[in-house]
């Protein structure tokens, strides 16, 4: 994997020059609310924070933890932040000593992962028609951010290599039957050069049944980690295929970009699109343009629920004093 790291450029370490393979954007999801947090974060807050907004794991917050992920292999002038309406303070907070600072894509109300996505990639598609888009959640904890990038830099690599039509996953190996994340079942491998193995995807499962999981865990299927890489022209087709409204809702934003009725004409589409997962509306519905890359050496975990947090701090052996509230909060 040394290959790839090379291409990485460690945080601390930024240079001005340094811009990662040249059509790589990456998409911070950090829109979310966190309600299954709520009670744990208003606790060391006082208020109802989004848990991307708060330190959890260490001394910086989960954003900013994904932000600076992201930072080793996407410049800050390629990285587009989705939030959501009424998070303003918190994101300028966040990013008030940024330079040059993130795109920050609001949107106007909470219409799911697919919008989410969707309108990241149609705007960036505007912008850059060869774009490839790296998606990362703002609430996880990975234990290795050199290492998992280099996974990531591997996915992007694979769709420069005469692959743009796939989304590539990166899937987790399973500790148990989760019926919380989705399950990735692994079809044959891809034949490639790549350091990282890859496989086509035979079936997609979002939070399935128990008696599912435990049949996925039993045969070999991968956590879905919801980090994932595809073309922007792939994105928007594949949301043109299986969400035509809500394509289409989008699509008529780009005539409104850059102009004074563009926010305007954001309310407009979200007003009445509809709410869909991108995991079940998209990913569940075409496997055979889906792609899964095993993540290794890596540890991983969703900090959806207070559980998960505790879980976490326990395995890095920090006990903060707020750790008892994780009882009370779940």
């Amino acid at each position: 994997m040394m290959g790839v790291c090379r291409r990485l450029q460690p945080a601390a370490e930024k240079a001005r020059d340094y811009d990662g393979p040249p059509h790589a954007w990456g998409v911070v999801l950090a829109g979310g609310k966190g309600k299954r947090l709520a009670g744990l974060t208003r606790r060391l807050y006082g208020e109802d924070r989004p848990k991307q907004y708060a330190v959890l794991t260490g001394p910086k917050s989960l954003l900013r933890q994904t932000l600076d992920r992201v930072s080793l292999l996407v410049p800050p002038q390629r990285t587009v932040v989705v939030t959501m309406a009424g998070q303003g303070s918190y994101m300028t907070a966040e990013l008030r000593h940024e330079s040059p600072a993130p795109h920050v894509l609001e949107q106007p109300k909470d219409r799911g992962t697919a919008a989410a996505v969707l309108l990241a990639a149609h705007r960036v598609l505007a912008r850059d028609p060869e774009a490839i888009l790296v998606v990362l959640p703002s609430d996880h904890f990975v234990s290795d951010d050199e290492a998992f990038m280099a996974h990531i830099a591997d996915a992007v690599e694979f769709l420069e290599d005469r692959h743009p039509e796939r989304i590539v996953l990166l899937g987790a190996q399973p500790s148990e039957a989760e019926t919380d994340y989705g399950w990735i079942e692994l079809g044959e491998p891809v034949v490639r050069s790549g350091r990282s193995p890859m496989y086509r995807v035979r079936s997609f499962s979002e939070k399935p049944s128990q008696a599912t999981a435990e049949l996925l865990f039993g045969c070999g299927a991968l956590w879905n980690t919801f980090v994932f890489a595809g073309r922007a022209a792939a994105l928007v087709e594949a949301g043109r295929a299986c969400l035509p409204s809500l394509h289409e809702r989008l699509a008529r934003l780009d005539s409104f970009l850059g102009t004074e009725h563009e926010r305007w004409a954001l309310g407009q589409a979200y007003e009445l699109a509809q709410r869909a997962s991108f995991s079940r509306a998209i990913l569940e519905r075409c496997p055979d343009k889906l792609a899964v890359m095993r993540l290794s050496g890596v540890s991983w975990c969703d900090l959806g629920t207070p559980e998960r947090v505790a879980r976490t701090l326990d395995g890095l052996g920090i006990r903060p004093e707020w750790a008892g509230a994780l009882s009370a909060a779940g």
